[in-house]
């Protein structure tokens, strides 16, 4: 045991080794952090409230950088470690979190000009290369004040003569402030789904029919792409890509939420597109439920669904969706009787809802089964509950509750979406 003594010399060694070790400094390592893990979001333009691309810029946040880091409020990201490998893991390292830190603590110093990093050279208004095609709205929609605005649908026609092969797709709403989500459907040439609406023109399904309609599945049309505050645009790899066909119309479905003071918005979407045909399909799809009854003020509902895999096909990411009593949510991989967890989040942000991709693929066997377990608090306990007198069911709204299981995967090209579901074999390559 410790005499004080020999303790009080331990600290006294501690605390001269600490200062003896060089102060960090902002061209002395933070910058270099800061380009890797933070300006892809705080630059001018972009969802960061303030940018950190200089010395100017980033030295008054010094401690609110260092708070936010420790709290783990920045950078945004919830999967459980230990479980999946993420090539797009956003978690700082520890010695990521003692360079910014120490740096608040001790000044946050300039340092040495002569180790300025190159800027990234960012495309100005994008995440990703300057697009090839930009599509969007032609007319702003308004969003007026401490109003309900239901989901709309506003048809873009792409006026593609010839297939197009997307690499890279990326939305961006003129005002994030009010855009919940922006859902971006591909409808084929020969899909009935909204032909009554009008391009360009903003529409509202009509609900009061006695048959239920598709429309916030998209009418069984194709998902290209999916915005959310804070997540990255869709990127894959060179050999990787979604089909958009000849004649097909983009569906914006655009999900507006509205505060105390009008906004108006004009979402675009950019597709740099493949030089060549690639070797596979990128596809969306998901397990949901839309059945469910969440209690009043249960803390801690789970619901639990599977989609069987009805190809081969390989698992690229994740996408999961809920709404404001969205407390948890799970992702299993099911092969015979192995339960394999893929991706855990305990603790579900609705602020936040991000893509976590897979640093090494998986490839799922026909009859392999992905299931998803979402968990509701809908207890007084969630300061984001709305109602926790409430039975909560599906709905499109905030206040109701969503609970999707949206993955991404690859296919190989020669399929389309019936043959790949209709189980149709492939002859192998070197028939061809």
């Amino acid at each position: 045991m410790l005499n004080s003594a020999t303790f009080g010399f331990i600290l006294t060694a501690a605390s001269l080794c600490a200062a003896s070790l060089p102060k960090p400094t902002f061209y002395g390592g933070v910058e270099k952090i800061l380009q890797n893990r933070c300006q892809s979001c705080h630059r001018p333009g972009e969802i960061g409230p303030m940018p950190l691309l200089t010395y100017e810029q980033a030295r008054p946040w010094a401690k609110a950088i260092k708070s936010s880091i420790l709290s783990k409020r920045m950078p945004p990201w919830f999967a459980e470690p230990g479980i999946g490998h993420f090539a797009n893991d956003r978690t700082l390292s520890p010695q990521e979190i003692e360079t910014l830190s120490a740096w608040a603590d001790t000044g946050a110093a300039k340092g040495d000009l002569k180790k300025r990093l190159p800027p990234i050279n960012w495309t100005e208004g994008w995440n990703i290369p300057k697009p090839d095609v930009v599509l969007g709205m032609q007319k702003p929609f308004s969003i007026p004040a401490n109003s309900k605005i239901d989901y709309q649908y506003i048809v873009i026609p792409t006026g593609f003569t010839e297939d197009k092969w997307v690499n890279m797709v990326e939305a961006r709403p003129s005002d994030r402030s009010v855009v919940h989500h922006a859902v971006v459907f591909i409808r084929a040439p020969r899909s009935r789904w909204l032909r009554e609406a009008q391009p360009y023109v903003p529409f509202l399904p009509d609900r009061t029919g006695a048959e239920r309609r598709l429309d916030v599945g998209g009418g069984g049309n194709e998902i290209l792409h999916t915005y959310t505050p804070g997540n990255l645009p869709d990127v894959w790899k060179p050999n990787q890509a979604k089909l958009i066909p000849a004649g097909a119309d983009l569906v914006f479905q655009m999900h507006y939420t509205s505060n105390n003071k009008d906004h108006e918005d004009m979402t675009k979407i950019g597709l740099v597109l493949s030089k060549q045909p690639p070797d596979q399909r990128i596809m969306t799809v998901s397990a949901g439920d839309e059945g469910f009854a969440i209690p009043p003020g249960d803390p801690n509902f789970r619901v639990t669904k599977s989609l069987t895999m009805p190809n081969e096909a390989t698992l690229l990411s994740f996408f999961p969706h809920m709404h404001l009593r969205g407390k948890g949510f799970e992702y299993y991989l099911i092969d015979g009787d192995r339960r394999v967890p893929l991706l855990k989040l305990p603790r579900y942000d609705f602020n936040w809802q991000l893509t976590y991709r897979l640093a090494d693929p998986i490839e799922l066997k026909r009859g392999n089964k992905i299931q998803v377990v979402g968990v509701f608090d809908n207890s007084p306990n969630n300061p984001n509950n709305p109602d926790p007198a409430a039975t909560v069911r599906w709905g499109e709204q905030s206040w109701e509750e969503m609970l999707y299981g949206f993955f991404d995967i690859a296919i190989d090209a020669r399929h389309d979406r019936r043959t790949w579901i209709m189980r149709k074999q492939l002859p192998s390559k070197s028939d061809d």
